[in-house]
C-alpha cells in the first residue's frame, strides 16, 4: 500500500510518500521556525497562512522526486489533531480534496500516534506491547501501548509539558525560540553542581509529571543573579545544565516506575524532546541496567514530519479504516479515544 501523508498541525509543513513494501519513497519538510522566532513562539494565524502556501508545492515536489503518479497511490493520510485548528484545517482540506479528486480513500491520523509509531520505521523496531514516553510540544505522556490504537495513559504532565518548559526557560534566559536545542547546546558548557533544580513530583508515588515548578525555579535563579540582562554566558550555561538535568532526571524516574508497573521490557521514546542527547544517553543507560530495551526514532523523525503521518496512515488504511464526510479536525483529541485495530 502506497500512501501520501500530510502533516500541518503546528509550525512544520511535512509531506511524504510511504510504501508498506518498499518503505519511504520521498519526503519534504518546511519549517516555520525562523518566521516565529521573532515572536518567541508560534503565532497560529501566521502558521496557517504559511501552510496554505507550502503544502501543494511540497506535494508536487514529493510526487516528482519519488517518481510517483497519483494513480500509483492507494490513499491520502493527514493529521486531524491535536494541534492548531487553522493549521489542521489546511492540511485536512488539501488532503481530502486530493483524495476525492484522485478517487481514493483518505484517513485521519492522530498526531501523537504518528510520533508513537515513528520508531517502528527503524530497521530494529519494537513490538507491541510496550511503554511509550511521548514528549512532543505541548504533550508529555507515558502510555501503555498494547496494540495499534489501543493505548492507556499511565501518567501525564499536570501543567506545562516538558517541551513547553524548555521553551519558556530558554525565553527567560534570552536564548530565543525554539528553546530545547538551545538549552541542550548551552548545557554542554555548564558547570556540574553549581545549581541544583528540583525534580517535581518524584517524591510521591505515581506517574504524573509537573514541569511548571522548574520554570519558576529557573526564573528565581535568574532573578537572584540580577535578572536576564545581568547573566554572563557561563551563568546561562550553568542554569541550562541544571534545568536539563532536572527535566531529564524527572523523565527517567517516571519511566523506571512505568516499566516496573507494567513489567514490559521495551520502552519507546518519541517526540521533539526525544532528540535530546542527554536524555537518550542517560535513559538508555538506566533501562539497560533493568534489562529494558530503549527505542527511539532517527533524529529527523523526532520533530513533526510527514513520514510519520504517511506511515501511521498506511497502517490504518491497511486495517480498513477511512475518513468520512464532513471534514473534521480535532484540536484537542485524547489518544485514548482512538479506535483499536
Amino acid at each position: 500500500m502506497r500512501v501520501l501523508g500530510i502533516e500541518s498541525s503546528c509550525d512544520e509543513t511535512g509531506v511524504a510518500i510511504y510504501d508498506t513494501e518498499q518503505g519511504l519513497l520521498g519526503q519534504a519538510l518546511f519549517s516555520q521556525v525562523d518566521m516565529h522566532a521573532k515572536y518567541g513562539g508560534v503565532v497560529p494565524e501566521l502558521a496557517s497562512r504559511d501552510h496554505v502556501q507550502r503544502v501543494l508545492p511540497l506535494v508536487s515536489q514529493v510526487l516528482e522526486a519519488s517518481g510517483t503518479s497519483p494513480e500509483q497511490l492507494d490513499g491520502v493520510a493527514y493529521t486531524a489533531g491535536p494541534g492548531l485548528a487553522g493549521a489542521l484545517l489546511v492540511g485536512a482540506g488539501v488532503a481530502r480534496s486530493l483524495a476525492f479528486g484522485w478517487g481514493m480513500p483518505a484517513v485521519e491520523v492522530h498526531h501523537m500516534e504518528g510520533h508513537l509509531l515513528a520508531p517502528l520505521l527503524e530497521e530494529h523496531a519494537p513490538q507491541f506491547p510496550f511503554v511509550a514516553l511521548l514528549v512532543s510540544g505541548g504533550h508529555t505522556l507515558l502510555l501503555d501501548a498494547r496494540s495499534l490504537g489501543d493505548y492507556a495513559i499511565l501518567g501525564e504532565s499536570v501543567d506545562d509539558a516538558a517541551g513547553e518548559a524548555f521553551d519558556k526557560a530558554a525565553k527567560m534566559m534570552g536564548l530565543g525560540y525554539p528553546g530545547g536545542p538551545r538549552i541542550a547546546a548551552l548545557a554542554e558548557k555548564g558547570t556540574p553542581g553549581r545549581f541544583r533544580f528540583p525534580r517535581p513530583m518524584t517524591d510521591r508515588p505515581g506517574l504524573d509529571m509537573s514541569f511548571s515548578g522548574l520554570k519558576t525555579f529557573t526564573l528565581n535563579t535568574i532573578n537572584d543573579l540580577g535578572g536576564k540582562e545581568a547573566l554572563a554566558e557561563q551563568d546561562r550555561a550553568d542554569i541550562a545544565l541544571a534545568f536539563e538535568d532536572a527535566a531529564v532526571d524527572t523523565l527517567i524516574i517516571k519511566c523506571r516506575r512505568a516499566m516496573e508497573q507494567t513489567g514490559y521490557k521495551q520502552l519507546v521514546m518519541a517526540g521533539g524532546v526525544s532528540a535530546n542527547r542527554s536524555l537518550r544517553a542517560r535513559l538508555g543507560e538506566q533501562m539497560k541496567k533493568r534489562g529494558v530495551e530503549l527505542f527511539y526514532p532517527a533524529p529527523q523523525y523526532c520533530t513533526d514530519n510527514g513520514v510519520m503521518i504517511a506511515f501511521a496512515g498506511a497502517l490504518r488504511l491497511q486495517a480498513g479504516e477511512s475518513a468520512e464526510l464532513p471534514i473534521k479536525v480535532r484540536p484537542r483529541w485524547p489518544l485514548t479515544e482512538l479506535a483499536g485495530l
